[in-house]
């Protein structure tokens, strides 16, 4: 009967891995952590969130602007105090994002009845080279009264834009024509001007207004 057959060479070892191994998984996990650190942070800059301070007393969200309404009085964010205030940003030639927001927000002030004026909102032009005082006036007319169109210069749009962390972009279209990417948010201000929350208006009126009373 022929002898079994030896294994040949030294057996590998079963232990822990050895340093060479070792540093490798460390560089690994070094770099995975880097990367989940950038993405957090890219995340925080780019999504509207919680209020966060900036280390001098200032939210994340909101700041210093100057606008006119359609019917040309000035807002700044001085405006924001005393009420609670929706803010969306958008554009008159929307095809469907913009009078749905603004829909759902002249649904949230019937559903407030009698405290309707306790609470203000507004609807940010992205688009100040078409969305003049009297363009907004006109289309604001479809939705609630309480609804105030704001408008301005490119500079003072692109100020209050970056304040609030809004994106937006001009897509081109056939010919002339164009339309706008944008941020579809909607911001929730306390009565104190101060960023308290995105709001939920896609439920039922009854219960965002419900919500909103909170804030009163």
């Amino acid at each position: 009967m022929p002898s079994p057959v030896k294994p040949s060479g030294k057996p590998k070892p079963t232990g822990a891995p050895g340093r060479s191994a070792r540093l490798r998984i460390v560089a690994l996990f070094s770099a995975f952590l880097a990367g989940a650190a950038v993405l957090v942070v890219a995340v925080g800059l780019l999504l509207p969130g919680p209020t966060r301070s900036t280390g001098q007393g200032v939210a994340a969200v909101g700041g210093p602007f100057t606008l006119v309404d359609q019917n040309g009085a000035t807002v700044t964010e001085a405006s924001l105090k005393g009420k609670p205030t929706l803010i969306f940003f958008g554009f008159t030639h929307c095809p469907d994002v913009c009078p749905t927001a603004l829909f759902e927000m002249s649904e949230i002030f019937a559903a407030l009845g009698p405290d309707a004026n306790r609470l203000q909102a507004f609807f940010v032009s992205v688009d100040p080279e078409r969305d003049t005082p009297e363009v907004l006036k006109s289309y604001l007319g479809s939705f609630a009264p309480q609804l105030r169109g704001l408008s301005g210069t490119p500079e003072q749009v692109e100020a209050i834009k970056k304040a609030y962390r809004v994106y937006s972009r001009k897509v081109p279209l056939t010919g002339d024509d164009y339309t706008m990417d944008h941020t579809a948010v909607v911001y929730l201000m306390d009565k104190t001007g101060i960023f308290a929350a995105p709001f939920n208006a896609k439920r039922p009126p009854a219960e965002a207004a419900a919500e909103l009373k909170r804030y009163f």
